[in-house]
């Protein structure tokens, strides 16, 4: 009896510890995964810029711009997004747990938007190129996986010029935070 108070008390000792440990390892996640989206943030803007000529074309800034969003597309991304990190405080929603399938395969298609992009940047030529550029006639509706039209088919990525990934990239990722990120006052 008295070992089972005192096995007892101990436990609700470790209570608070645990329950620390716990906020300050999701407050960590939390924090990776922000610092992540500023990066990918930042690189997306790095080659819009030099698309949009608001930034002077560098093929290595180009190539470790791509290769930034590569590294924490696909499998990174879902990694980021633990069921136990999500909701207030993060921007996170809760409704990533309800639609995992969905999240998931959008944070994959992303990955290979981003493979396709970080594939041609590796190959980038010391100006921007006519077949680099999105160019007339390239549809930008159906690239999300959330917002694709039945039927419609999925063009292969690595036959698609950079800028036109970028701009699926970018089309992705406002889906994704559509449906899956709130605003946090």
């Amino acid at each position: 009896m008295r070992r089972t108070a005192i096995i007892g008390a101990l436990s609700l000792a470790c209570v608070p510890a645990v329950l620390a440990a716990t906020h300050s390892g999701r407050d960590a996640i939390v924090e990776a995964r922000q610092a992540s989206m500023k990066e990918m943030a930042a690189a997306a803007k790095t080659i819009a810029g030099m698309f949009d000529g608001k930034r002077a074309y560098d093929a290595a800034a180009f190539k470790a711009a791509a290769e930034a969003l590569r590294a924490r597309a696909g499998p990174t991304l879902i990694a980021e997004f633990p069921g136990a990190s999500l909701g207030a405080p993060s921007s996170a929603k809760l409704e990533i747990n309800q639609a995992r399938p969905e999240f998931e395969a959008l944070a994959r298609h992303i990955g290979r938007l981003t493979d396709a992009l970080a594939a041609k940047a590796e190959q980038a030529p010391a100006h921007i190129s006519d077949e680099m550029r999105m160019g007339a006639g390239l549809a930008m509706d159906g690239g999300s996986l959330l917002g694709k039209r039945r039927g419609a088919s999925e063009p292969d990525p690595a036959k698609l010029p950079a800028e036109h990934l970028l701009h699926l990239i970018l089309q992705d990722c406002s889906s994704c935070h559509s449906k899956f990120r709130q605003k946090v006052e």
